[in-house]
């Protein structure tokens, strides 16, 4: 095996779309970092959950989760404080995305209609979710017709509150050298919503954990599967507590990354994560 970094930072997302949380270790199991993504938004009269791809105002909170490990305390713009069990919490989320709204948690994954899609008719669905990538002209989509039809009809993977795996990985050199490419930019980590964020060797240089998709990452005795490259929306261009509105990064990571930024993984075992760990490449 080769060591390809350390662990420099590792996030969790309590709620989904929500600003999350930096821990300094975490269990992590083949569904993701214990605490990630258990808590969403679910539009009422779409009966749908949501994300920052459609409801950006989630981006303008953050979630954080409380000693219990069942709920978690989120925070408004404008610093009020809300807990998951405050029945008062739904109200102030639909005020502000602007559509009636509830905050779920999990549920089993028999409850197969919680996580469907919402298609009113023909393949409007499949056109909102294009604009939320919010491309310009000439520029390209990641490959729709290439959507297995899990993800067509849920919005989901179904029992979990993840598009796609639960890991989400980017690395320091992928970083600077988008820092390079557009130095005037504000290329803050917190735009990009990994879960671990791996410093690499000295040295690499460009996309490198690009190359690393089909193979896998050992860290401890845990292995972590390299599944797919991360195509980017109009989510990183938003604004967030502390950054600004910027389109300029994504047009950048369009022409300049594939669109791509970061990877997904997936977690076959189980096992516990800390900042500093060594990671290898198999």
């Amino acid at each position: 095996m080769k060591k390809v970094g350390t662990i420099k930072e590792i996030w969790r997302y309590p709620v989904k779309g929500m600003a999350g949380e930096p821990v300094e270790q975490c269990a992590i199991g083949p569904a993701g970092l214990k605490g990630d993504r258990v808590w969403a938004l679910r539009d009422v009269k779409r009966r749908e959950i949501q994300s920052c791809k459609f409801r950006p105002e989630l981006l303008m909170c953050d979630a954080r989760t409380r000693a219990d490990g069942i709920h978690v305390d989120v925070s408004f713009p404008e610093g009020q404080s809300l807990g998951s069990d405050d029945p008062a919490v739904h109200e102030r989320l639909s005020e502000l995305v602007g559509h009636e709204s509830t905050l779920e948690s999990l549920r089993p994954i028999e409850q197969l209609d919680f996580y469907r899609r919402y298609k009113p008719d023909g393949d409007s669905w499949l056109e909102e979710l294009k604009a939320t990538f919010t491309r310009e002209p000439g520029e390209p989509y990641p490959d729709f017709s290439a959507m297995p039809q899990e993800a067509q009809d849920f919005v989901t993977v179904p029992g979990t509150f993840f598009l796609v795996t639960p890991f989400h990985i980017i690395t320091t050199a992928t970083m600077r050298h988008m820092q390079g490419l557009l130095p005037e930019a504000d290329w803050d980590l917190k735009r990009f919503r990994p879960n671990v964020v791996i410093d690499t060797n000295a040295g690499d240089e460009g996309l490198v954990e690009q190359d690393w998709v089909g193979k896998t990452l050992t860290i401890g005795g845990l292995h972590i599967d390299c599944t797919a490259t991360a195509p980017r929306c109009g989510a990183v261009t938003r604004q967030q507590q502390g950054l600004s509105f910027d389109t300029s990064m994504l047009r950048t990571i369009v022409r300049e990354a594939e669109q791509n930024l970061g990877i997904y993984g997936s977690i076959p075992g189980e096992g516990v994560i800390a900042v500093g760990d060594a990671v290898y490449i198999e």
